[in-house]
């Protein structure tokens, strides 16, 4: 799932190669994706590219006082291309669910919006006001704005795990399994801590982890091109992804927690004193 890094490196690189531009046309292929009718996407025609905006995990492209914008979910992406094929696409066919033409017929680059799998979450809006957008006007302060005492305030009073807490978009907005689990183990706490009863020496490892995890990402992503942000990504994670494998850190091996649809990973002498946390899945088989 593309997380603050990534997003902002998307619209940096929409910025750089789309702003000026005229929108020529927008296809719409799976028409599930789209969640406004008014104004129609039709309105967008015509109109040249002003920006390109992040809140949270969701990305707009600007064209005066409209808003396209996308939430790309766990399995979505923004694929560039300098020069699109002209023909309209076909609805229902392939992982392309929108595309924009941008430029002069016959000559537009533009961008398409794909979506792997079989789980269609990726969405679409087109609105003059962001705060229109639900998930955009219910988002948490915005991770990279959150200073040391705005975070404890943030966390003070909530009782779930830190690393459900630090991935709910209306508390922290922008962080999610991926970067999560960089920001626990640079912390060196484990994920499974009460997120209001961190110590104040915990809280301060925990903002400086997220600025530097975070800070680290976004500058390693920003001007590289949409193609190679995935692997951009990964090539950085130390511990996320990486189950069975040595930590960097201290070379414990790194453990994984499994469930229904996602999991996390984590190094258990970096952050849980040697203790492995159980493994939901490995547990049920167990019994």
């Amino acid at each position: 799932m593309p997380e603050l890094p990534e997003v902002e490196a998307l619209a940096d690189h929409l910025r750089r190669h789309a702003v000026g531009l005229p929108i020529g046309r927008v296809d719409v292929a799976a028409f599930s994706v789209l969640k406004t009718f008014d104004p129609p996407i039709t309105a967008l025609y015509g109109r040249p590219v002003t920006d390109a905006n992040r809140w949270g995990k969701y990305l707009g492209l600007q064209a005066g006082d409209l808003h396209l914008i996308t939430h790309l979910s766990r399995a979505g992406w923004l694929r560039w291309s300098d020069k699109l094929a002209a023909a309209p696409l076909k609805p229902g066919k392939g992982p392309i669910a929108l595309r924009v033409h941008l430029g002069t017929p016959g000559e537009a680059a533009g961008f398409d919006l794909t979506e792997a799998g079989t789980q269609k979450r990726l969405a679409v809006w087109l609105v003059d006001d962001p705060a229109k957008v639900p998930g955009i006007a219910a988002l948490g302060p915005d991770a990279l704005s959150l200073g040391p005492t705005e975070l404890a305030e943030v966390l003070a009073a909530n009782s779930g795990r830190i690393k459900t807490v630090i991935t709910d978009q209306k508390v922290v907005a922008g962080i999610g399994n991926a970067y999560s689990d960089e920001i626990l183990h640079v912390a060196k706490i484990s994920p499974f801590a009460t997120a209001g009863k961190l110590t104040e020496a915990q809280l301060s490892a925990l903002h400086d982890a997220m600025i530097s995890v975070l800070s680290d990402a976004v500058t390693r992503s920003v001007g590289q091109q949409a193609a190679t942000l995935k692997g951009e990504k990964r090539s950085g994670l130390r511990v996320h992804g990486r189950a069975g494998l040595p930590c960097p850190v201290c070379g414990d091996t790194v453990r994984e927690v499994s469930f229904a649809d996602k999991s996390f990973q984590y190094c258990p002498i970096c952050q849980t004193g040697g203790k492995v946390l159980a493994d939901r899945r490995l547990s049920r088989l167990l019994k």
